[in-house]
């Protein structure tokens, strides 16, 4: 079980979830850029915490890179 640590602003239980998708294009398998999109957000005390601070309970990001291997 997670405890609350005010010090860290983060309350007890679940505090934050992040979901995204990517679209990959592979111009061959060992290279691959691709684009995204990530939400997250904080739950409960830890929200509460965050609020208090001025910052943002939830956000939307654009995510892109390139993925290479050798």
């Amino acid at each position: 079980m997670v405890k609350k640590d005010e010090e860290l602003g983060r309350g007890e239980g679940l505090s934050e979830l992040a979901a995204g998708i990517r679209l990959r294009y592979e111009f061959r398998r060992e290279l691959a850029p691709y684009v995204g999109v990530e939400w997250s957000s904080l739950f409960g005390d830890t929200a509460d915490m965050a609020s208090d601070a001025g910052e943002l309970e939830s956000e939307t990001m654009a995510v892109a890179g390139l993925r290479f291997w050798f």
